[in-house]
């Protein structure tokens, strides 16, 4: 019932809810055809692009993205954490701005997809609402973040939580992160002033791929995001004993690395039979002292945990923990965790906003569902501060970061008009 209340809202109200009756989809090809724009700056043999954050192709880029938005008749200009903002006026003084975009730069050896389809599709909604002549009650803002690969650099100066010690790590350029702010036109000294009053946004959308196989998987054409999920790392330490690999009889060996694997298998069962979304992973594991003739007298080992729901990451922690008592008892290996201060709480989107996404794409007769994001974006920083969407269209094969990374023109194209309609719908409420 609420889908069907938005939507009828939607045809409603004034001259944004006329222009959704007539069913204005964005162009395909329109969308294609910047995606390949934005693809020659940074382009890498494999055909994908290395466009990190604050190099000569960063630069490159951003030109090329401030020349479109001025283009389209957008104010344009560089907040001090580097962001790239394009506002588009309103009709009604006072309103607070609908902001939408994305991030151009990519991970070193990245693809042509990842946050490319966010900005190339909030330029294809500009250029809609021009093409229908139509002004919008609010003010609508296009964003590019900086930096988004190299720790959502952007969106935490917008949200206020960018620290000084944030602007002192080594980003994926080499540049000191402060010093590539200055770079593309920032002013780190001055980092606070681009922090948003949240007064000044009604609401912020971010159109992305998927970077996962579930919608190729289901044949959908649309994620509704219920949320980024929440991060949780650790370092387990598993104590053995360091003995001689050819001298030391196997039942008296404390070996480290054996333990250490039992609980790597049963981390990985865990997350598979509980009920619910979680993922839980081991991605990195040490023995010491590492030689082929020792048996390991102590592992260190990753974990880390995701889900939306921050109660279930500490229940399967819970869990095993528990296991790893046993573990430790019954081997005579004891294990030992820490946690990282790396933590990324959860941050649900919010839910008048995925109520609007889930009726523009029954409006559009597009088949979707309702998914968690199992990867960072912006749109979990801009959570804290104003209303987020978030609106996922197919990877294909599930392949991120990484040149053969690939998303349809239809399916970007789906993923816009939804983006549109979404933002038509904020629009016509105050």
């Amino acid at each position: 019932m609420r889908s069907v209340f938005v939507i009828a809202a939607l045809l409603a109200f004034g001259h944004s809810a006329a222009f959704a009756q007539s069913l204005p989809t964005a162009s395909p090809e329109r969308m294609q055809s910047r995606i390949e724009a934005l693809s020659t700056f940074g382009a890498n043999p494999e055909g994908g692009v290395s466009r990190v954050a604050f190099t000569d192709e960063d630069l490159a880029g951003r030109e090329w993205l401030k020349a479109e938005l001025r283009g389209m008749g957008l104010s344009v200009s560089t907040d001090t954490a580097g962001n790239i903002i394009g506002r588009r006026e309103g009709s009604q003084p006072g309103f607070p701005a609908i902001m939408f975009g994305s991030h151009i730069d990519s991970v070193p050896g990245g693809g042509n997809y990842d946050g490319q389809v966010g900005v190339v599709g909030a330029l294809e909604v500009i250029s809609l609402l021009n093409d229908a002549k139509i002004t919008t009650r609010h003010p609508l803002e296009f964003v590019s973040f900086t930096d988004e690969e190299g720790g959502l650099v952007g969106s935490r100066a917008m949200v206020g939580k960018l620290t000084q010690a944030g602007m002192d790590v080594v980003s994926n350029s080499g540049l000191v992160t402060r010093d590539g702010i200055a770079r593309v036109g920032g002013d780190p000294k001055r980092i606070a002033e681009a922090a948003r009053d949240p007064e000044s946004l009604r609401a912020f959308f971010e159109l992305h791929i998927e970077q996962g196989g579930i919608l190729e998987q289901k044949n959908l054409q649309i994620g509704v995001v219920e949320g980024i999920v929440g991060i949780q790392w650790w370092d387990i330490t598993v104590s053995g004993v360091a003995n001689h690999g050819g001298t030391t009889p196997m039942p008296q060996r404390v070996d480290a690395l054996v333990s250490a694997s039992e609980l790597a298998l049963y981390i990985n069962r865990i997350a598979n039979e509980l009920e619910g979304r979680q993922v839980a992973t081991v991605g990195r594991i040490e023995a010491f002292p590492g030689a082929p003739n020792v048996v390991p007298g102590k592992v260190v080992m990753s974990l880390e945990i995701r889900d939306l729901d921050e109660k279930k990451i500490w229940e399967v922690f819970r869990l095993i923990e528990l296991e790893s008592q046993r573990i430790a008892t019954a081997r005579g290996t004891p294990i030992s965790f820490t946690e990282l201060d790396t933590a990324s709480p959860p941050a649900p989107t919010e839910p008048e906003m995925r109520d609007i996404i889930e009726a523009a794409a029954q409006r559009m007769g597009y088949s979707y569902q309702r998914m968690p994001s199992g990867a960072g974006h912006d749109a979990q920083d801009l959570a804290v501060i104003t209303p987020t969407g978030m609106i996922f269209v197919p990877s294909k094969d599930g392949v991120s970061h990484s040149p053969y990374e690939y998303t349809s023109p239809e399916d970007m194209a789906r993923g816009a008009t939804v983006l549109l309609h979404a933002i038509l719908a904020t629009d016509d409420q105050r």
